[in-house]
Order: C-alpha cells, then sequence, then structure tokens
C-alpha cells in the first residue's frame, strides 16, 4: 500500500504545486496593503501645465509620476463652484458640494443667517497659534473622507496626517478622525494645528518651528531659476494685468519678500518658497510620526498653496507662474525620494491631482484679441439693488453674494407681499443688462433653465440646500467678477474644471487613460485597491484602468 501511495505522490505534489495553492496565493497578494496612502494636491494647477512645462521638468519630479504612474488625462470637477475648500472635500470624499456641504470656501448659511467659514470652529482653540486662526476644524464637513475610511478599516491604528499653508487644504483632506492637521501662521510664521485634534503639538513639530525655516525664506529673493530671456512659454515680465507683491510698484523679477508689520509671514504664501516649506514639513512629519513603518497602511495629504496665490497675482501665463512648476517639481521629486526612503518605491500608493484650475487674466486675453473680461463686483451689485429697490419699494433683498450666487432675503419679499416670479423676472432683467452675463439660473427651478443639461447638471452637483444661493450668475467664458488684475476661478469651463489625475507607486504599471474621468472617482479607486467601505457620501466610481494596472 505504502509503495501505491509513494508512487502517486509526485502526481500528488504537481496538483498541489501547478493547481490550488497558486489560486490560494492570489487573494493573499490581493489584501496586501500599501504600508502609506498619500494623497497630493496642487492648488490651482490646470491639467495643460503638465505638458506646457514638460521639457524643463526634471526625471525625479512631475515626470517621474508620468512615465510610471497611471495618467488620467481628462480628469475633470463635475460641479461648480471650482474653488479650494469644495474641491478639497470632493477629492477625499468622493461626492459633490451638494453633498459633503462644502459649498464654497465662505457661504451663508441660511439657518444660522450669517457668513461660514469652512472650516470655522468657535469650539475649539488654535495650538502653536492663536487667534481665529487656529479656531478651525473639519465638523462642517458632512461625510467621511477616504482617510476616515482607512482609521475605520484599521480599527484606529492607523495614522492620519493632513499638510498645507491654508487650513482648508490640510484639515478638509484628513476628515473626522485624522490625527492631525497642520497649517501655516502668518504671525509667527510656524506650522500649528486645533485642540479639535490635539492639546500640544509634538515634539518634532515644535523642532521644525524652532529652526524658523520661514526666516529663511521670506528673506530670501525669488529670482528666475533659468535666464529669464528663456521663459517662452510665457508672457512678458512687466505687463500691466498682473498684480504687483506688496510693496511693490511692479509685477517684475527679481522679487524681494520681507516680514512686514508685526513680524506677519504672510507674503511668503505669495512665494515657490511657501511650496518649499510645505514640502520640508511633510517630510518632517514622514519622519516624525514613523509613517509608512509597519503594516498597518497610514495616509498622508499634502497640498502646495502657493501656486493659487501666485496664480491669482500674476496669472497662468506669467513667468512667475512657469517658475514656481519648475521650483515646485524639484519639492515634489524631494518627497519622492524621501517617501522611497522611508517607505520604500513600492510601498507607497500616491496620487496626485488639483482643486481646480485657472482662467487666463482677461488683460491677457483682450491682448490677444481673445474672448474676456471683468464685471465689476461693486457695480454689479450697486446696479441691481437699485434696480430693485426701484421696483419693489426700499429694502435690503440681498443678503448676500458669494461665488457668483445671490441669497435672496424671501422674509423681506413676504413682508412686502412680493411675488418671488416677478421679483426673479426682475433680478433677471437686472443682471443680464451687463456684459458678460451669460446666463441666469433660478436654483429653485434648475430643470426648467434653457441651458445646456451638461453644465446643469455641474450645477445641480454643486447646490446644497441651506448653505447655497437662491440665483446663480453664469459668466461668459473668459470672463472674471471683480479682479481688474490677476486671474480667478471658479466656473464650470475646461479651464477650471480640467486638472491632472496621477495614480503612482504600489505596483501600479504605467498607462494613459484618455477617457472623462470625474474628481469623485479618485476616492472611490482608492477604496478600490485597497478593499475598503468608501466614504459615506461617494457617488464616484473606480477608475477601471487604475485598478487594472496594479
Amino acid at each position: 500500500m505504502k509503495k501505491i501511495i509513494l508512487s502517486f505522490l509526485p502526481l500528488f505534489l504537481v496538483i498541489v504545486c501547478n493547481g490550488q495553492p497558486k489560486n490560494r496565493d492570489k487573494p493573499a497578494q490581493q489584501t496586501q496593503m500599501p504600508k502609506l496612502v498619500v494623497g497630493i494636491v496642487v492648488d490651482q494647477m490646470r491639467y495643460d501645465f503638465l505638458y506646457r512645462y514638460y521639457d524643463r521638468l526634471s526625471d525625479n519630479g512631475f515626470k517621474r509620476l508620468m512615465q510610471g504612474g497611471v495618467n488620467c488625462t481628462n480628469m475633470q470637477y463635475n460641479y461648480l463652484p471650482t474653488n479650494t475648500a469644495p474641491g478639497h472635500a470632493s477629492i477625499y470624499t468622493g461626492c459633490p458640494p451638494a453633498i459633503h456641504g462644502i459649498a464654497g470656501n465662505d457661504w451663508y448659511d441660511k439657518r444660522l443667517a450669517k457668513m461660514v467659514y469652512c472650516t470655522q470652529d468657535d469650539s475649539v482653540e488654535g495650538v502653536g497659534m492663536s487667534g481665529q486662526a487656529g479656531k478651525m476644524s473639519p465638523r462642517n464637513m458632512k461625510v467621511t473622507t477616504i482617510g476616515d475610511q482607512i482609521k475605520l478599516a484599521t480599527g484606529m491604528r492607523s495614522k492620519n496626517i493632513g499638510i498645507a499653508l491654508k487650513d482648508r487644504g490640510a484639515i478638509l483632506p484628513g476628515g473626522h478622525v485624522a490625527d492631525a492637521a497642520y497649517w501655516f501662521e502668518s504671525d509667527q510664521g510656524n506650522f500649528g494645528t486645533s485642540t479639535y485634534y490635539m492639546k500640544e503639538l509634538p515634539t518634532w513639530v515644535t523642532a521644525f518651528n524652532n529652526k524658523k525655516e520661514a526666516d529663511k525664506y521670506i528673506n530670501a529673493t525669488w529670482n528666475t531659476l533659468y535666464p529669464i530671456a528663456s521663459y517662452v512659454n510665457s508672457d512678458a515680465d512687466n505687463v500691466g494685468y498682473e498684480k504687483p507683491l506688496s510693496g511693490a510698484s511692479e509685477p517684475v523679477f527679481p522679487h524681494q519678500y520681507s516680514k512686514g508689520k508685526k513680524n506677519n509671514y504672510d507674503m511668503l504664501r505669495t512665494s515657490p518658497f511657501g511650496n518649499t516649506i510645505t514640502a520640508d514639513f511633510a517630510i518632517a512629519a514622514l519622519q516624525g510620526e514613523g509613517l509608512g513603518k509597519d503594516d498597518i497602511t497610514d495616509y498622508l495629504t499634502i497640498s502646495f498653496s502657493s501656486t493659487d496665490y501666485i496664480g491669482h497675482s500674476f496669472g497662468p501665463n506669467s513667468i512667475e507662474s512657469e517658475d514656481t512648476y519648475y521650483r515646485l517639481d524639484q519639492d515634489i521629486a524631494r518627497v519622492l525620494n524621501a517617501l522611497d526612503k522611508e517607505v520604500g518605491k513600492d510601498n507607497y500608493l500616491l496620487f496626485l491631482t488639483a482643486d481646480h484650475g485657472i482662467c487666463d487674466v482677461p488683460g491677457h486675453s483682450l491682448k490677444y484679441k481673445m474672448p474676456g473680461g471683468v464685471l465689476p463686483k461693486e457695480v454689479l451689485y450697486a446696479q441691481l439693488n437699485d434696480n430693485l429697490n426701484k421696483a419693489f419699494g426700499v429694502g435690503k433683498y440681498i443678503l448676500e453674494y458669494e461665488d457668483n450666487q445671490f441669497f435672496v432675503n424671501k422674509e423681506l419679499l413676504i413682508a412686502n407681499k412680493v411675488d418671488y416670479d416677478d421679483f426673479y423676472r426682475t433680478l433677471e432683467a437686472s443682471l443680464m443688462a451687463n456684459d458678460g452675463i451669460a446666463k441666469v439660473i433660478d436654483l429653485s427651478n434648475i430643470s426648467n433653465s434653457l441651458y445646456p443639461s451638461f453644465f446643469l447638471e455641474k450645477i445641480r452637483n454643486g447646490i446644497h440646500p441651506q448653505r447655497s444661493g437662491d440665483v446663480l450668475i453664469i459668466l461668459e467664458p473668459g470672463w472674471i467678477v471683480g479682479y481688474t488684475t490677476g486671474a480667478s476661478h471658479g466656473s464650470m469651463y475646461e479651464y477650471d474644471s480640467h486638472v491632472p489625475g496621477i495614480f503612482y507607486g504600489w505596483g501600479l504599471k504605467h498607462s494613459e487613460v484618455p477617457e472623462r474621468v470625474q474628481i469623485t472617482d479618485i476616492a472611490a479607486t482608492i477604496a478600490t485597491l485597497l478593499h475598503l467601505q468608501p466614504p459615506t457620501g461617494s457617488i464616484g466610481n473606480p477608475i477601471p484602468e487604475v485598478i487594472r494596472a496594479r
């Protein structure tokens, strides 16, 4: 009998080795998690910048991600307003403002009857900073983020850290159960947080602040990395439609910075060195928190804010913007090298995107005979109030104006027995008399609007019942409200909605995805890769090409 069994043993081993164990190995390989998930958001980065500046990018920053990861070349925002707070919230929650509730950077809360800042929380205090700058938390966000879901899936054992110059860029990505969000305060030039997260700063944060890196950068001179004449992708250095830095008479290189009044470091934000100190702090966090050092998946978000401040002041066709991206490329390379060293090349999963794009400066467009213009906010508002008072009697019919939305005083309409339809028709006629306004939308009756359904869907996605206005104005392409110099964003048009979307690391193979994908698909994709429950408000779809690249 032993001889019979032994004679079948080689066949048995062949079946075992070539059959079922391989299938059992496969699930084990699929459930192995990355040691660290990293989300990078570049504030105000249009998609085309990757290719406009490509020839001068290093091989170790943006190019490394583009050439080594899954590059979604048609990543789009599916709502308005395309601004910083809604953008960061939508990236990490997988849903638009209509669901997550971050309707803008600021909004008029109809139930509270007052303006509210997106991360404002007067129940907490600053840690490492004083005053209103520290009274911040994620409590205004109504859903969870992918960071929350990672914490939940690991029994709260993972670490969750958010970092940015802007409070909203640090706080919203981490979500409600983040271990910390750190943002930059302009009085002392330090990174701090709030009592929502902790009572005192960790020793590594205190050590970083004590190095006074902000002093080094605020006293630096910003000149171009390359000879200024070689910046052929940009406009001339001195043009009248760019906004000079505070204290400067012209918007030209070299740019000098100083701490200013009351030891204020705010000017560091409108400087490429603001991105550099953010990268410095992110690398310090990676080391100080020991992120990615065990088998429990940690989570780190980094938002580079200075690109937004610089873009607003100088515009996307400026030498300042071009030089900023060359310098940011170096900062991203430093972050990637630190991740390689501290976590390991194949042990982290990273994505890079932007919270919105940017419109060309209207002055630049007009210079080259392209459509565009500026609608002065004060003139628009004064004219509208005058027309409404003439039609319906004296009163404050518009409570607030934010993100091209008018918040109507409906109690006054009732008190004055004003029919809303009559009021809306008068308001619409007054607004449409202005150059630059393409359409006026009654947000209580979107479906009946004679406007392309493609845009109406974006409007629906961006409107939150308690936090959005009653009437929306849609500007003509290339038009902005209120800025006579510099640029802005917030529209549904391609220049504001089309952003980078790159997934990199953790064994992902390189590919390009030309099909249209939505910003709300990022969180769903990460959740699927990690076998997680998606965030509670998620409406996104996993991007198949990213899933298959693993």
